[in-house]
């Protein structure tokens, strides 16, 4: 009787250590399938197949990058931030709020991306060696066909100007901080008058002051 029992002792205690065998390999088996915490796009990976790895590694596996929506991150000038500023708080005490300023985006290719997106935050400081203030915006990327480092500009209509005198820019000479510009007389005669530039658009100049409508330049 004392060699039975013995015999099943040791055949419950060979089944708990199979077992726990198994249940080691199992957890050494999803330890092998590495998945990311967040949705996007991965980059090409640092260690291959056969490689070890774990703790104490210098290297990340890889890098995942969130792509929709993408962020776009650009520069503003502290004058044009305090703009910004300034007429929401002349919102705020009208209270009238006006909609989010739709954003353009020009790719490197002078194409623009056919989403418009919308202002997400703004730095912390400016930066004193240029003036300007890191701006993140945010744009839809469906197919992922934005990738994190290419260059693109920004574009938006920060204020609507009617009627507003416009003029090619290569008729517009900049010399010691004014701004030049030939205009022709009724006699034929050129003169040449100070003018307040305003705002650029493509290849136009917006004059605020100096020429008026219908008048002909050089």
């Amino acid at each position: 009787l004392d060699d039975a029992v013995g015999a099943e002792e040791s055949t419950g205690a060979s089944v708990v250590t199979a077992k726990a065998t198994l249940d080691k390999a199992k957890l050494n088996l999803e330890w092998t399938k590495v998945t990311s915490p967040v949705d996007g796009i991965a980059g090409i990976a640092k260690a291959q197949i056969g490689n070890l790895v774990g703790i104490g590694q210098v290297e990340e596996l890889t890098t995942v990058s969130t792509m929709d929506p993408i962020k776009v991150y650009l520069s503003i000038s502290e004058i044009e931030y305090l703009k910004a500023i300034e007429k929401q708080d002349a919102e705020k005490r009208s209270g009238v709020r006006s909609k989010p300023m739709p954003l353009e985006l020009i790719l490197g290719d002078g194409s623009s991306w056919p989403h418009k997106g919308e202002f997400f935050v703004a730095d912390r400081q400016v930066d004193v060696r240029t003036g300007t203030i890191r701006v993140a915006a945010l744009f839809k990327n469906p197919g992922y066909v934005l990738r994190p480092g290419q260059f693109a500009r920004v574009r938006a209509m920060v204020d609507l100007k009617k009627s507003a005198v416009v003029i090619p820019r290569r008729a517009v000479t900049q010399l010691q901080g004014q701004y030049l510009v030939a205009v022709v007389g009724p006699d034929n005669k050129v003169t040449v008058r100070n003018v307040k530039a305003g705002a650029t658009y493509g290849q136009l100049w917006v004059i605020d002051e100096g020429v008026k409508p219908g008048e002909k330049i050089v």
